[in-house]
C-alpha cells in the first residue's frame, strides 16, 4: 500500500499542482484584501471570510488527497450513482432550501451552507464522459447527442428552476468537449448564428431581424441561382412569393400580427421549394428554407419570451448590457465600481490592502463575483496579468494531460474539465470589465465560498489522479 501511494505521488503531475496551489493562495490573499477588518488583522481569523475561507482551503487540500488515493477506475464505475445523487440533492434543495436573493440554491445544517449546483458540473462531467466512452458511441449519431444532451439538461433544468441562472450557464461550456469529440462544425456554427439572432432580436425585435434573414437569403439564393443556372423565371417567383404579402396585407389595410405577412411568404415559398428539390434532385433550397423558417421562430420566440415571461429586472439587465439603458447608480453600479477600481490600479497597482475602492466597499460583492477587481486596483496591470498568465498556463497544462490519455473516458473528462473552468474564468474577468452580462458566476480558485472551491478542486484532482493512470484503459 505504501508503494502505491509512493508512486501516486510520483506520477501526478506537479506542474498543475502547482498553479493550483499558486492560485488558491493568491485567491485567499484577495479574499483577504477585498473583505481586510482592522480589528481582525491576521488572515487567520476565523470570524472572518478569509478565516473560513482558511478552512475550506485546508479540507479542498485534504480532499485532494483522498481522491489520489482512491482507485482511479472507481471514478468511472460510481460516476452514474454520483450523477444520481447529484440529482437527488439539488431536487432537495429546490423543495427545501430556503429563499436567499430570489434563489433556492442553498442547503443549510445549521452553520454549514453547501450550493449544490456547484458540484452538479463535476457530476455531469463524469457522467458525460463514462456514457460517451462506451463501445459505439457517437456524438454524430443523433440518437446518441440527444442521450448526452439530456444528461446535461437534466440537472442544468432543475438549477434553472431554482432561479440560479449563473450556476446553470456553465454547463453551455461542454459544446468545446463535444467539438473535440468530432461534433460537426457545423453544429458549433448553428450555436454562434443563434446567439448573434438572440441579440439583434433584443436590440432590433422581431421585424427588423426578420427583414433582414429575408435579404440575407435573397442574396444567398440569387448567388446559388447563378451558380446552378436557375431560370430568370423560377428566380422571380421566389422573389415575388417573398414580397407579395406585404404588399396586400398593406394594401388591404389588414390588422395583423406582426410575424403574419412572414408565415404567409414562407406558406407560400414551400411549393416552388418542393418543386425546385424534385426536379433538380436537390435539397440545398430546401434547407435555406428551413432555416429561414426557423430564423423566424426562434426570433420571433425570443421576443416574445423577451416581453412576456422575463421579469422587469430581468428585461432592464439585458437593456443594460446591450447599451440599450443607462442605469449608472443601479444596474451598472457594480460593473462601474469595478472598472473604476480595475483602472485606477494603472501598471504596478495601489499595492497590497492599500486599494481605495477596495477599502471604502465601493464593490459589492468584492470577495465573491467581482473579486477580481481586488487584484486590478492593488496589483494592477502586471498583477493582472500573472493571474490570467496562470489560468491560460492551468488551461493549456491540462488541454495537454488530456490529450496524452490512453483511456477515453479520461480524455473526455480532462475536455470537460478545462471547458469549465474556461467559461468561468471568461465570464467572471469579462463581467468585472463590462463585456460580460453580470450573472452571478465565481472565479475558480479565487472566489470566496466553500462549494466552488470543493467542486473545482475535486474537478480538477479527480483528472490528475486519472491522469496518474494515463496508461490503463479505464473502462
Amino acid at each position: 500500500m505504501r508503494d502505491k501511494e509512493i508512486s501516486i505521488f510520483r506520477r501526478i503531475d506537479w506542474i498543475t499542482v502547482f498553479i493550483y496551489l499558486a492560485l488558491v493562495i493568491i485567491g485567499w490573499c484577495n479574499i483577504f484584501a477585498a473583505v481586510y477588518n482592522e480589528e481582525a488583522s491576521m488572515i487567520t481569523d476565523l470570524s472572518e471570510k478569509y478565516g473560513k475561507q482558511m478552512i475550506w482551503i485546508i479540507t479542498g487540500f485534504l480532499l485532494a488527497i483522498v481522491i489520489l488515493l482512491i482507485d482511479s477506475k472507481l471514478y468511472f464505475s460510481f460516476s452514474y450513482v454520483f450523477y444520481a445523487f447529484v440529482i437527488g440533492l439539488l431536487l432537495v434543495v429546490y423543495a427545501f432550501a430556503p429563499e436567499v436573493k430570489g434563489a433556492r440554491a442553498w442547503l443549510e445544517i445549521g452553520a454549514f451552507r453547501l450550493q449544490a449546483g456547484e458540484f452538479s458540473k463535476l457530476a455531469t462531467s463524469l457522467a458525460v464522459a463514462h456514457y460517451m466512452s462506451r463501445y459505439g458511441i457517437k456524438i454524430t449519431q443523433f440518437k446518441h447527442w440527444i442521450a448526452v444532451a439530456l444528461i446535461m439538461l437534466l440537472p442544468m433544468g432543475i438549477i434553472v428552476l431554482q432561479n440560479d441562472t449563473g450556476t446553470a450557464l456553465p454547463f453551455a461550456a461542454f459544446m468545446l468537449m463535444f467539438y473535440r469529440e468530432g461534433m460537426p462544425g457545423w453544429i458549433l456554427g448553428v450555436a454562434i448564428y443563434l446567439v448573434l439572432l438572440f441579440s439583434f432580436s433584443v436590440i432590433f425585435g422581431f421585424n427588423s431581424v426578420a427583414i433582414a434573414v429575408l435579404l440575407l437569403a435573397l442574396v444567398c439564393f440569387i448567388i446559388f441561382a447563378q451558380r446552378e443556372k436557375i431560370k430568370p423565371l423560377f428566380a422571380g417567383i421566389v422573389v415575388l412569393v417573398l414580397t407579395l404579402p406585404w404588399v396586400i396585407i398593406h394594401f388591404l389595410g389588414l390588422k395583423l400580427p406582426n410575424y403574419a405577412p412572414y408565415l404567409a411568404a414562407m406558406t407560400a415559398l414551400f411549393v416552388p421549394a418542393v418543386v425546385y428539390m424534385y426536379k433538380r434532385r436537390s435539397i440545398i433550397l430546401f434547407y435555406l428554407y428551413f432555416i429561414i423558417l426557423g430564423s423566424f421562430a426562434f426570433s420571433y420566440s425570443v421576443q416574445y419570451v423577451f416581453d412576456n415571461v422575463l421579469g422587469e429586472h430581468q428585461r432592464s439587465r439585458l437593456y443594460v448590457f446591450f447599451g440599450m439603458k443607462s442605469d449608472p447608480l443601479g444596474l451598472e453600479f457594480n460593473v462601474n465600481q469595478s472598472k473604476i477600481a480595475i483602472g485606477s490600479g494603472d501598471f504596478l497597482g495601489k499595492g497590497f490592502l492599500n486599494g481605495t475602492q477596495t477599502k471604502n466597499n465601493f464593490v459589492p460583492e468584492q470577495s465573491t463575483d467581482f473579486i477580481f477587481c481586488t487584484i486590478g486596483e492593488e496589483w494592477g496591470f502586471v498583477g493582472a496579468t500573472v493571474v490570467i498568465a496562470l489560468f491560460i498556463a492551468l488551461f493549456l497544462r491540462v488541454l495537454f494531460l488530456a490529450e496524452r490519455q490512453r483511456s477515453r473516458f479520461s480524455r473526455i473528462y480532462g475536455y470537460c474539465v478545462v471547458s469549465i473552468l474556461f467559461f468561468h474564468f471568461m465570464v467572471n474577468v469579462g463581467m468585472t470589465i463590462g463585456i460580460m452580462p453580470v450573472i452571478g458566476i465565481p472565479l475558480p480558485f479565487f472566489s470566496y465560498g466553500g462549494s466552488s472551491l470543493w467542486s473545482f478542486t475535486m474537478l480538477l484532482f479527480i483528472f490528475l489522479k486519472l491522469d496518474t493512470d494515463r496508461e490503463v484503459l479505464i473502462q
